[in-house]
This record gives structure tokens, C-alpha cells and sequence, in this order.
């Protein structure tokens, strides 16, 4: 059985033989990924104890060294969890009541989303008589489309100047259900608001100062924007004006909560229960730091992370549905990389070399980079995005949201370079 199987390999040890004369061989592997495996955590779990451990009996496990520089991410849904980080249906009513008073209340710009929205609403019509919803079109914020945008030349409508009744919308679209999800939004939030007894008016805008000709209390539902929406809604004269992040800010009746992102980021727990943002995180990564120290004697950097940032290009979903990326992080991750770009340099300043002078060129320029490459020819196509955003994506597309049940991960090599040996 020679065969196929013993030339390939007899060639592959032949080329490699002879590639070593071309370059010097260092480490062939640079960033591993792994997705880690820890209990279920339940509220009041010592979430940094079982992090390190899941980690370190990964290792033995596995077979492979903690390092100086390795990074643990933590995704924050086990972390609120620990915390006990939940509120219920009554609690975001009562808040919303007590800040709005009741009555009449207009809704801007909320996500389409049964797990971040739907028992936000449930809480939000329990606090009102009447709530007048205006949906942005033909998308929510992060890429959910109500209708194929096509549409709106076909029907001749401006989305910057248009609005729509609820009837013009359903005259032109009919029914839109979700391609993903099978769901028609605006069906399912009108009948969230009404089995809330409460009265429900639904309109298409993309300029939030709408919603002012119907209702002058507004609570903005935007998530990235929201400030800027705010801001818009108060020259044009709203009379009170809150965002989802003032919502549950303090405890309401003994609820979870968060200080600086209220009900932002929060998922649906139970029908009637939502786990908010995970708080006080800071405490955690410098906790899972430390006792990676102790018991390794390696620095090894930690971070929360929720949502990647990053878009869909077929389904045109931006994944960024928490207000951040990364809630906090040990001091080793701030900034952006400082990178060349290897293709450039083999390409423009080395393009007369190849093999072994090749390869030292270019590790060559790697260990002498500036400090700051801003602007730098060499440097262009590199990633301008804090570090903290892209190893926040790494770590959501490795732990996922499903069943892989890895809630921690564990990156090896991030920081390596082309010239590390």
C-alpha cells in the first residue's frame, strides 16, 4: 500500500529537506482557538474559580501549557448568571411607569428580536394604556429586514422622508415574515402590546422626531445610536425622554440590574424574565488574572465578551446586538494591533527576494516596526478596531449560541508574529 500515500509523503519530506536551505524553520503554528467546557453555572457560582479550573483541566486534558499572554474570554451570559443579573416583566413595568408616569407612551427604533425585545415589550405595555410603536424600515438597527429594500423603488418610497400607517405598510408589503426566524414582527409585537390590555399604534419612520405626533413621552429603543436619537428627540420637543439603558439602572423591588446599561444587552431568561447585562465586571477578569498567576505562575489576560461585531452578508444581520463587544478586559488587551502587512511588504519592498532572505527580511521588518503605524504604508489593510472587538468576535464565533457548550475560551498565539521563533 505504498501507493499515493508513501510518494506524497516521500515528496513532502524531500521538499522539506530542501526548503530548509531556503528558510529558517520556527514554529509552524501560530493562533490556537479552543472552546472550553465548564459546569452549568448557576446564580451564585464562583464564576472566576470555575473558569481557571475549566481551563487548567482542559490543559492537562488536551495536552497543552498555559503561556504568558494567553487569553481567556468569558462570554457574560454565564457571568450575569452567577450574579443572579435577572428582572422580570413586573419589575421593567414598574420602572417604565415610574418614569413615564403611564398613559400614552411612544416606543422608537427597537430591534426585531423575539430573545433581546419581545419581553422588554411585554414589560413595556404593562406599564401603559396605549403604546404608539415606530419601527425603522426596511431594517431594525442591526439588520433584521421587515421587507426585501428592493421594494422601495419599486413602490417609489423614500425611507429617509417616508412614513408609513400600519395599513400603507400591509397595502404594500402584505404580511413579512422573517426569512431566519418565520416571524412576522409586526404582527407579533402588536400582539405582545395587546395582550397587555394595552392599545397599540404601529408606524414606519426612520427619523425618530415622528413619533412626537403622537406621543411627547418617548422611550428610545436604539441600541448604538441612541444617544444621537436622544438628543434629536429633546430639540424637537419631547416632554421626557429615557433609553432602554435607564431602564433598571437601580434595583426595582429587589431586581437585577445595571448601572450604566440598564436593560441594554439583555436576553429573554423565562416568558417572563430577561437576564440583563452582566455588572461589576471588571472585579472578575482582574480575579481570573490573579489566580491564573497563582496557580501557573504565567500572566494570562482575561476578558467578558457578549456579541461580535461583525455582519452577515447574506442575511445582512449585524451580529452587535449588546452595547458592547467587551464589558472589561485585563490591562494587556487594551489598544489596537500594531501590524505590517506581510503580503505588502513581500509584494513592494522585498519583491526582488524569496526563500531564506526572504524570510528574514520580512521577520526583519517585523521586530523593528514602529511603535505607531497609523498611517504607514506597510500597515495598510490591517485591522483599525480595538483589540478587544476582534479577540470578542473570535470568542463568540468559537463559543456560538447554542448547544457547543463552551462558555469559555482559551486563545493561545494571538500576539505571535511571522517573526516569533
Amino acid at each position: 500500500m505504498e501507493g499515493a500515500g508513501g510518494t506524497y509523503a516521500g515528496s513532502a519530506r524531500a521538499s522539506a529537506a530542501s526548503m530548509e536551505g531556503e528558510r529558517p524553520v520556527g514554529r509552524r503554528v501560530g493562533t490556537v482557538v479552543r472552546g472550553i467546557r465548564i459546569p452549568i453555572v448557576r446564580t451564585g457560582d464562583a464564576i472566576d474559580e470555575m473558569v481557571v479550573e475549566g481551563v487548567l483541566e482542559a490543559a492537562q486534558e488536551e495536552g497543552f501549557a498555559i503561556r504568558d499572554r494567553d487569553v481567556v474570554g468569558i462570554t457574560e451570559s454565564v457571568v450575569a448568571r452567577a450574579q443572579g443579573n435577572y428582572a422580570t416583566v413586573d419589575d421593567i413595568a414598574a420602572d417604565v411607569k415610574a418614569k413615564f408616569g403611564g398613559g400614552l407612551l411612544g416606543i422608537v427604533f427597537p430591534i426585531l428580536s423575539r430573545n433581546r425585545y419581545a419581553v422588554l415589550l411585554k414589560g413595556i405595555a404593562r406599564s401603559a394604556e396605549h403604546i404608539v410603536l415606530q419601527l425603522s424600515y426596511p431594517a431594525d438597527e442591526v439588520g433584521n429586514q421587515l421587507f426585501d429594500p428592493d421594494l422601495l423603488e419599486r413602490y417609489g418610497i423614500d425611507p429617509w422622508a417616508d412614513r408609513l400607517t400600519e395599513d400603507r405598510f400591509r397595502q404594500y408589503f402584505g404580511d413579512t415574515v422573517h426569512p431566519f426566524t418565520g416571524v412576522d414582527y409586526v404582527a407579533y409585537y402588536r400582539s405582545l402590546v395587546e395582550a397587555e390590555g394595552a392599545v397599540c399604534t404601529i408606524i414606519f419612520s426612520n427619523r425618530p422626531e415622528t413619533i412626537l405626533e403622537y406621543a411627547k413621552n418617548v422611550l428610545v429603543c436604539d441600541v448604538h445610536t441612541r444617544t444621537r436619537t436622544k438628543q434629536r428627540l429633546m430639540a424637537a420637543g419631547a416632554e421626557i425622554v429615557h433609553g432602554l439603558e435607564d431602564i433598571l439602572s437601580s434595583p426595582v423591588n429587589g431586581s437585577g440590574y445595571h448601572p450604566e446599561y440598564g436593560l441594554l444587552g439583555s436576553n429573554k431568561a423565562t416568558e417572563d424574565a430577561v437576564k440583563l447585562f452582566p455588572r461589576d465586571c471588571q472585579q472578575v477578569v482582574d480575579r481570573v488574572q490573579q489566580l491564573f498567576k497563582e496557580r501557573t505562575g504565567k500572566t494570562v489576560e482575561a476578558m467578558i465578551y457578549g456579541d461580535g461585531a461583525f455582519k452577515d452578508p447574506v442575511g445582512k444581520i449585524w451580529e452587535l446586538a449588546d452595547p458592547v463587544v467587551c464589558p472589561a478586559f485585563t490591562c494587556g488587551l487594551k489598544g489596537t494591533p500594531n501590524e505590517v502587512k506581510i503580503k505588502y511588504l513581500a509584494d513592494n519592498q522585498f519583491a526582488g527576494l524569496t526563500g531564506r532572505r526572504l524570510h528574514e527580511a520580512i521577520a526583519e521588518q517585523i521586530r523593528t516596526k514602529k511603535t505607531g503605524l497609523v498611517g504607514a504604508m506597510e500597515a495598510q489593510g490591517t485591522t483599525p478596531r480595538w483589540l478587544t472587538d476582534l479577540i470578542g468576535s473570535l470568542c463568540d464565533l468559537t463559543s456560538g449560541s447554542g448547544d457547543k457548550g463552551t462558555p469559555v475560551v482559551h486563545i493561545q498565539g494571538y500576539f505571535d508574529s511571522f517573526a516569533a521563533e
